[in-house]
């Protein structure tokens, strides 16, 4: 059996969870034609949060686990560049990495199993409240979101994604495989920005 094919990677300094929403603009040759080549074979690509190095850079470190993102729409940005909006789709763990001639990243991957849905304690009730409140708001790339306000993990990467956290605390948010633990650990997060702001 031949090996799949690698994943073509784009390390940002952000944290892509499934379900959630991604809007770039492209303006590197190497993304370019990494975002055509995604469009013309429906091919998702990995976001990994960037550990070292620069966006724009080809000498870089990335987190090994990562999600796949799959292109729902494109235009042409006032300022010329390429805007695309992705949603994130499946996690997945890096095994071997290599760099194009272009410098695109390719990795070979271990996708993870898809997370399986898991009721909304009646506990956290409150936090799908707020996201029924706050998500609209929000706009853009949200309006490619479905909404699962009553699934655990959805409400938790959600959260994830707007509580403003450091990128190392959404990263093991996003490792976590129990939907549960992460939405345990995302409410506590969140009860301490809002205990802080109020200091």
């Amino acid at each position: 059996m031949s090996a799949a094919p690698p994943l073509a990677l784009f390390p940002l300094n952000a944290v892509l969870f499934p379900g959630g929403p991604l809007a770039l603009r492209i303006f590197e040759p190497r993304y370019l034609d990494m975002v055509r080549r995604c469009l013309k074979q429906q091919l998702t690509f990995g976001v990994v949060r960037l550990l070292e190095g620069a966006e724009a850079g080809a000498d870089v470190t990335y987190a090994d686990t990562g999600t796949t993102a799959r292109l729902v729409d494109f235009d042409t940005q006032p300022d010329g560049l390429l805007g695309v909006v992705a949603v994130g789709e499946q996690r997945f763990r890096v095994l071997e990495r290599q760099v194009q001639a272009d410098g695109l990243h390719l990795a070979q991957v271990s996708y993870l199993p898809p997370q399986a849905a898991c009721l909304l304690p009646a506990d956290f009730a409150h936090l799908a409240e707020l996201l029924r409140e706050v998500l609209p708001k929000f706009g853009g790339a949200y309006a490619y979101v479905a909404a699962h306000y009553d699934d655990a993990g959805w409400v938790a990467d959600r959260l994830a994604e707007i509580v403003p956290l450091a990128l190392e605390e959404r990263q093991s948010l996003l490792e976590l495989d129990d939907p549960m633990a992460r939405l345990t650990q995302v409410a506590a997060w969140s009860a301490r920005q809002t205990a802080t702001a109020h200091i």
